[in-house]
């Protein structure tokens, strides 16, 4: 599993770049849209240094601990350092709102330790759909967070504090989401993922977009697993190799554009990532039986 992420490594990670003082400052709150962030990596599985509260609309699939929980619709979800977990999203986008803050920011105005409450214990399931009354309590809070965090109001963080409280105490009243998302063994998984991210870069619709992942270490970096692991899930669930995956779905995209766009062989060459037009021929010929030129008339 991956190292903790801290707090350096999210705000380095969604906004390319930490705020100042943030090494210094273990009293953190703050409040995003998903919107907001500039990153694209996948959301990898494993533990962070801070709390976050997420709501969320659309479905995602939460792989919390050791489990797995689907959810349709507006929802509210409470993520523990304690616990690793990762999200995916099979609509391929994450929407709705979210705050992180630290445990020394919780602590610092209530005497028993967050750490207490039930939405953070170990074993709980963090995850409550929401009604249309229940959403409309819930975007109430966020917004009220939003409102005071904006603010010069020397005692704002207090009011934020109370805010988490209500909004976690909100929570507690509701059902939490019990449907558990059917399992796959982790060689299918890491093979879903991995199909994901490939799909993610594909279509190639300008000259400014570039095929980047182009090999099986790339997309095991990005997926934080060994490439080793990687090619053995894929060709444990399709009898293929990392590679062949690539090589199969560029040659597919060459021959995609090579008849749909006007885009010359070296155009189309760099948007696949090659390094010159003789290296893209080389390739295409090895896959097809046929130059660009001759595929193209």
């Amino acid at each position: 599993m991956e190292k903790m992420e801290s707090l350096e490594g999210f705000y380095q990670d969604k906004f390319n770049r930490p705020p100042e003082g943030l090494k210094h400052d273990n009293m953190h709150f703050n409040l995003f849209s998903f919107d907001d962030c500039e990153g694209t990596a996948t959301i990898k599985y494993r533990r962070r240094d801070f709390y976050k509260v997420t709501l969320s609309w659309g479905r995602n699939i939460l792989h919390y601990g050791d489990t797995s929980l689907e959810v349709n619709g507006p929802a509210l979800a409470f993520f523990s350092p304690d616990v690793p977990y990762t999200i995916d999203l099979p609509d391929g986008m994450m929407m709705g709102d979210y705050f992180i803050f630290t445990e020394a920011y919780f602590n610092a105005q209530y005497r028993n330790s967050i750490r207490e409450l039930p939405v953070f214990a170990a074993g709980a399931r963090p995850v409550f759909l929401l009604n249309k009354t229940q959403e409309k309590t819930a975007r109430g809070i966020f917004k009220k967070m939003k409102q005071e965090l904006a603010t010069d109001y020397e005692f704002k963080h207090d009011l934020i504090r109370n805010y988490i409280v209500e909004l976690i105490h909100f929570a507690l009243k509701l059902k939490p989401v019990d449907t558990v998302y059917q399992q796959m063994d982790a060689n299918t998984r890491i093979t879903a993922v991995f199909n994901e991210l490939l799909d993610r870069q594909f279509p190639i619709e300008s000259l400014a977009q570039r095929f980047e992942l182009r090999s099986a270490r790339d997309f095991a970096d990005r997926l934080a697993v060994h490439v080793n692991h990687l090619n053995y899930a894929l060709k444990h669930t399709t009898g293929k190799t990392t590679t062949a995956h690539i090589l199969n779905r560029l040659a597919s995209e060459a021959m995609v554009l090579l008849k749909h766009t006007d885009w010359s062989i070296s155009e189309i060459s760099y948007t696949l990532g090659f390094e010159d037009a003789a290296h893209f021929t080389h390739f295409f010929k090895k896959h097809t039986n046929q130059t660009p030129t001759a595929y193209r008339s």
